[in-house]
C-alpha cells in the first residue's frame, strides 16, 4: 500500500511564516516537522522533546520546515506506523551549516547560535532537502500531528 502525507489545513499560526526554503532569519518563528514512530509520537506529545545525544548537528532536536523530508523519517521504519508532529518553533539564533566539516557543524551551540540550519542541496543531507537542529526543546511548541494517509489503488475497473 502506498500513502500520501498532507496538512490537514492552511491556516498558519500568528506570529508564523510558511516554508519558502530561504535562510530561516534569526528570531523568527516559523512552522516546522518532526517524523517519529506512533509511539515516541504520544511521548513527546505526553512530555515534550529531548534533546538527540547526537547526529549531524550534534545534539539537539531535528525537525524540518519541509513536510517532505520530515515523512521520511525514521527511515527503514513502516510507513503505516510513522507520525509528523507539527511544531512552532522560535529558531532564535541561526547559523548556516552548508559543508560536512564546517569548524562549527557541531559546536555552533557554544558559540552563541540556537539552532543550526542545513539548506537544502548543499551535499549534506542525502535526500537533498534542508534539516534544521534546535538545541533547545523549550523553544519547540506541539501544533499536532500529521498521519499518512493511504492512497486507494486504481485498476482496469476503477477503485480497487
Amino acid at each position: 500500500m502506498s500513502y500520501q502525507w498532507a496538512e490537514d489545513d492552511f491556516h498558519l499560526p500568528k506570529g508564523s511564516s510558511r516554508l519558502n526554503l530561504n535562510n530561516p532569519k534569526s528570531n523568527e518563528t516559523y512552522i516546522m516537522y518532526h517524523g517519529t514512530t506512533k509511539l515516541a509520537a504520544q511521548s513527546i506529545r505526553d512530555n515534550g522533546f529531548r534533546q538527540s545525544e547526537d547526529g549531524m548537528l550534534g545534539p539537539g532536536v531535528y525537525l524540518s520546515r519541509d513536510l517532505a523530508k520530515a515523512s521520511r523519517y525514521p527511515i527503514k521504519h513502516p510507513e503505516w506506523d510513522r507520525v509528523v508532529i507539527r511544531v512552532r518553533v522560535n529558531v532564535g539564533n541561526v547559523i548556516i551549516i552548508n559543508r560536512q566539516g564546517h569548524p562549527l557543524q557541531k559546536t555552533w551551540n557554544a558559540s552563541g547560535y540556537d539552532s543550526a540550519w542545513v539548506p537544502p542541496k548543499c551535499g549534506m543531507v542525502p535526500s537533498g532537502l534542508e534539516e534544521n537542529c534546535v538545541w533547545d526543546p523549550k523553544r519547540i511548541e506541539v501544533i499536532g500531528t500529521i498521519k499518512p494517509q493511504p492512497v486507494p489503488r486504481h485498476g482496469a475497473y476503477g477503485l480497487m
